[in-house]
């Protein structure tokens, strides 16, 4: 694969580096960090496959395999991977960033060739590289089972300072290029309407493979 552009969180160097202790810090407390993860519990069947795409210490990913599913994470960040695996020892993390997600690269480290659903929350797609929205987007939809679907979340403001802005308008116009589908979007985890502090977005693909007709008795 050729040497991919630096992204957004790469730029970020020490800037990004609270987030890893924050969160820490917030499991420590017996905090509540599981909003988006349990939000993506209801998107699927139990037992299904997941794909978190930009996973952090972990949290998300964590928390949905603990509810049964079947979860690959994926964090490129080697302080990110290395506290995952130390707080979630029976979760694989994939160290490689979402443009590296190559359907072999996800058969090697044990997961199927489409996902039921994909999850790439905390600003994740705020962070990718400049110029790369469009093909992000479209590495997640190739990497979608026929009625696979995205979770997905960002600041529209007050978001981290390493982040790039990414408006709804210009979201939804990426999306579509890609061939997705905006199914809903929400002003957070917990659906509360829309604002313009954060977006939560639920993506389907484009064109869904028509299912086979039920038998009839």
């Amino acid at each position: 694969m050729t040497d991919l552009p630096p992204t957004r969180w790469e730029l970020g160097g020490a800037r990004n580096a609270g987030y890893g202790v924050r969160f820490a810090e917030l499991l420590a407390q017996g905090k509540d960090v599981d909003g988006e993860a349990r939000l993506a519990d209801t998107l699927v069947d139990r037992a299904s496959w997941i794909l978190d795409a930009g996973s952090g210490m972990g949290r998300v990913g964590g928390y949905l395999q603990a509810q049964g599913h079947h979860v690959l994470a994926a964090e490129p960040d080697p302080a990110l991977v290395e506290q995952s695996r130390r707080t979630y020892p029976d979760l694989t993390v994939v160290p490689l960033e979402i443009l590296a997600l190559t359907p072999d690269a996800l058969a090697a480290a044990g997961g199927p060739t489409g996902f039921d659903l994909v999850v790439c929350v905390g600003n994740v797609l705020t962070f990718t590289a400049d110029g790369t929205e469009v093909a992000v987007l479209e590495r997640l939809r190739e990497l979608l089972a026929p009625a696979g679907r995205i979770l997905a979340g960002f600041h529209l403001s007050g978001g981290p300072t390493s982040a790039r802005p990414y408006s709804p308008d210009a979201f939804v116009a990426d999306a579509t290029s890609a061939g997705l589908r905006i199914d809903h979007r929400f002003g957070g985890y917990d659906l509360r309407p829309v604002d313009d502090q954060y977006a939560v977005w639920i993506l389907g693909l484009e064109t869904v493979a028509a299912q086979p007709p039920r038998p009839t008795t």
